[in-house]
Parts: C-alpha cells; sequence; structure tokens
C-alpha cells in the first residue's frame, strides 16, 4: 500500500493507496522549521509559510483561493519546531488539479513587498490572539521555559520584535537555502496512484538545489526543576506541570504512549477521574506528550479555581508518585492499550491523518512502519515497562511548573514541586 521514490536531488515522494476513499490528501513537508532559525529572525519559518499563499508567477492570491475552493478542497499549511507543512484535501478527480497548485505556491511564490506588509500586520495579531488565549499562552510559555536557552525554545509564532524586523531579502533568503532537497518529503494518501503522483511533481521538483547546510544543533540538557509564576487578571488558575520526556523515535515510546493515556489521556484517566470526577475541581485535566528529534516533554494541564490550585499540583504529582512506586493493574493496562490502538486503526479512515504519518515516519525514522507493527508493540507493553519509563522520567529535579492566575499570593514555590 506504502510506496516510496527518490528523485536524484534527495526529494522523497511517499504515497499510500486506499482504493475505497473518496479524497487525496497531498502534503509538501520540509523538515526545517523553527529550530533551524536564528535568534534574530525568529518566526520566520512560520511568515514563509503564511507568504506562499499569496500570489505566484501564474496565480493572484485570490486565484489561488478560488481554485481550491472550485474543487471543494482544502488548502492549508503549519509551521513546527522541526518542520512545516502545506497540503491539500481534495475529491481523487482532482488530484493532479491540486498537486500543480501546491507545487506553484511552494516553487513560485514571489513575495510581493505589499503583500510582506500586509501580512506582518496578521502575524502580529496571530502572536496577540495567541497571548490573549490563556490556555494557548500556557502551554506554549511551558515549551518556551523547559526548552530555554536554544532555539528549540524560541516561539513558532516569533516576537513582535522579530517578526517586525524581518525584511524581504531574509524571508527570502530563508526560504531558498532551507528549502533543501534532502529535506523535503511529498506524502500523498487516499485513493491515489504512485506513478500518477511522481509524473507530476518529479520535473517540478527534480532541479530544485540548495547549498546550505545545517548548522550543528544543541543537543537538549533539561535545566533544573523551575517554577514561573504568571500574574494575570483571570476567573480560573491554570497549571502546566511536566518533565523530561523521550525523542520521537525513541524504543520506549509506546510505555511512553501508555503511561501518558493512563495518567490523563481521557475520561477513564487517572487524573480525569480524580480531579474532575471525584473532586469537582476542573473542567478540563489532561496529560499529553511533546516530542522532538532529540528530547521532549510530558506535560500536565489543568485549570481550577485558584484556592484549589495547590490541591490540583499535589494530585498530579501524587498520581505520578504512583506510576512510580506501583505497577498499573492489567485490565486498566489493557483498557489503556485497546483506546489507543483504536484511535490509531480510526486515523486510516481519514487522508489527512495518514498522510501525515508517512511523512513524519520519513522525518523521524527515516522509514516507514506497518499499522501491524505499531499494533504489536502496544501488545508486547508490560506493567513493568510502564513502571520502568516511569520511574526515569518523573524525577523531581526536572519537574518544571508554569501557573497563571491570580497566582503572587497562593504561596507556590519550588520546593513543593517533588515526585
Amino acid at each position: 500500500m506504502i510506496t516510496s521514490t527518490t528523485l536524484h536531488n534527495g526529494v522523497r515522494i511517499v504515497t499510500q493507496h486506499i482504493g475505497s476513499m473518496h479524497t487525496v490528501t497531498t502534503g509538501i513537508w520540509v523538515a526545517n522549521g523553527t529550530r533551524h532559525e536564528s535568534p534574530e529572525d525568529n518566526g520566520v519559518a512560520h511568515f514563509i509559510e503564511h507568504m506562499l499563499f499569496k500570489g505566484t508567477e501564474r496565480r493572484s492570491a485570490h486565484q489561488i483561493t478560488r481554485e481550491i475552493d472550485s474543487m471543494g478542497g482544502i488548502l492549508n499549511a503549519f509551521t513546527g519546531h522541526e518542520y512545516v507543512c502545506y497540503y491539500a484535501k481534495v475529491l481523487a478527480k482532482f488530484l493532479p488539479r491540486a498537486a500543480d497548485l501546491l507545487a506553484d505556491i511552494f516553487l513560485n511564490s514571489t513575495f510581493p513587498l505589499d503583500e510582506i506588509e500586509r501580512e506582518r500586520k496578521v502575524v502580529l495579531q496571530e502572536i496577540k490572539m495567541r497571548d490573549d488565549s490563556p490556555e494557548e499562552y500556557i502551554n506554549d510559555r511551558f515549551h518556551q521555559n523547559f526548552f530555554r536557552g536554544q532555539m528549540l525554545g524560541m516561539p513558532v509564532l516569533g516576537s513582535e520584535q522579530t517578526v517586525s524586523a524581518l525584511t524581504r531579502d531574509s524571508i527570502v533568503s530563508h526560504k531558498n537555502s532551507r528549502y533543501r532537497p534532502q529535506d523535503i518529503i511529498i506524502a500523498a494518501a487516499g485513493n491515489i496512484h504512485h506513478d500518477q503522483l511522481v509524473a507530476i511533481v518529479a520535473p517540478l521538483f527534480s532541479e530544485i538545489f540548495s547549498s546550505w547546510q545545517s548548522q550543528h544543533v544543541d543537543s537538549f540538557a533539561p535545566a533544573a526543576k523551575m517554577m514561573q509564576l504568571i500574574e494575570r487578571e483571570m476567573e480560573q488558575t491554570l497549571v502546566c506541570l511536566g518533565t523530561r520526556s523521550l525523542r520521537y523515535d525513541h524504543h520506549d515510546r509506546y510505555p511512553l504512549f501508555l503511561l501518558t493515556t493512563i495518567l490523563g489521556g481521557g475520561m477513564s484517566s487517572r487524573l480525569f477521574q480524580e480531579v474532575r470526577e471525584k473532586r469537582g475541581l476542573a473542567y478540563s485535566v489532561c496529560s499529553y506528550i511533546i516530542s522532538h528529534a532529540d528530547s521532549g516533554a510530558l506535560v500536565v494541564y489543568a485549570g481550577t479555581e485558584k484556592d484549589h490550585c495547590r490541591e490540583v499540583i499535589d494530585i498530579a504529582q501524587r498520581e505520578m508518585s504512583r506510576l512510580v512506586s506501583e505497577e498499573v493493574p492489567q485490565d486498566e493496562l489493557d483498557a489503556a492499550r485497546e483506546q489507543l490502538k483504536g484511535k490509531t486503526l480510526m486515523s486510516l479512515e481519514s487522508s489527512d491523518s495518514l498522510m501525515t504519518r508517512l511523512a513524519k515516519n520519513e522525518i523521524y525514522h527515516q522509514k516507514q512502519q506497518s499499522i501491524e507493527d505499531v499494533i504489536a508493540n502496544y501488545d508486547a507493553v508490560s506493567s513493568r515497562d510502564i513502571q520502568r519509563v516511569s520511574q526515569e522520567l518523573f524525577q523531581s529535579e526536572f519537574l518544571h511548573l508554569e501557573a497563571m492566575g491570580q497566582v503572587s499570593d497562593l504561596g507556590l514555590s519550588v520546593d513543593m514541586l517533588a515526585v
């Protein structure tokens, strides 16, 4: 079902054929994101993502949007710390048109000066919108502080200062140098034939060249235990409590997925049951994983009343301690295992999820992994595996807390962080 071709310059084309689907999602990925910027041009990768929809030599910005709408499709993009993706989802019969449109914006965008200035205002508003969204802001702030001291900790959007300082020359130069053929993956999934996509994109992408050499990326060293308090007038107090985790391709990632699910990954998770169902302390409480090529974090997030903030933090630390000191009961492990296996299998029904899976496998594993192997890896995890990984990750010296709200008089201190 999965077929791949590598062009002579290193561009990879990988497809997954699902004949029963009506749609095809095609994505052009670049394994180069915010982490590969400099402090001075922080936000440029995200800014380029915006600009590639603002006109090419063949199409104006309005023509781009009108063309995708005429196919009833979706055209969008997103930027991460280690990659950027431009994608289109259309009915299978429109694949040639969608692929040509994607290639055109990726290869032939003109970066008009007037559009750069307009889009600069848009991105500055996006930064303000993020800062005005408490939940988004605190999770973004956690990432910045946990990975502080390196580009991995810089915000994807950049800052008002860096975005305001970007010039057309710096934007175009960054795009031309960082969009190297060996970092480009064209991934497509759905009712698609591999040879058809190759015939469309190979002539367009075979001549891409960049002499830029990737600079050394500092390896991640977790900082010492830390607490950051953000005073803000809010009805709730928001909390992010996290610790170091595993890199994206770590061999223990399956026990990690399961322990995170057991801790706070759903309505039956320990945190949801204890914090919300039994005590009524929060509407929203969960745990999630941040994964990068060489590092990661496991984070507990909750929103609660000011007077219950300390109690919620204590519960989260107590549940981490339980995972360290006790093996997970077999029935709880089996339920979490089936939950993750079900989500994995249900994702096969979405061409955009399949496309993303293809690309991330190429970026982080340099190979494709079958669904059968994924399921087998989940089945192989034991309660002892989960306890072993918990003992490695849940250590007091690596805990990091972000709390936002009316927090200055809560008596919170770094000494209270302990597993």
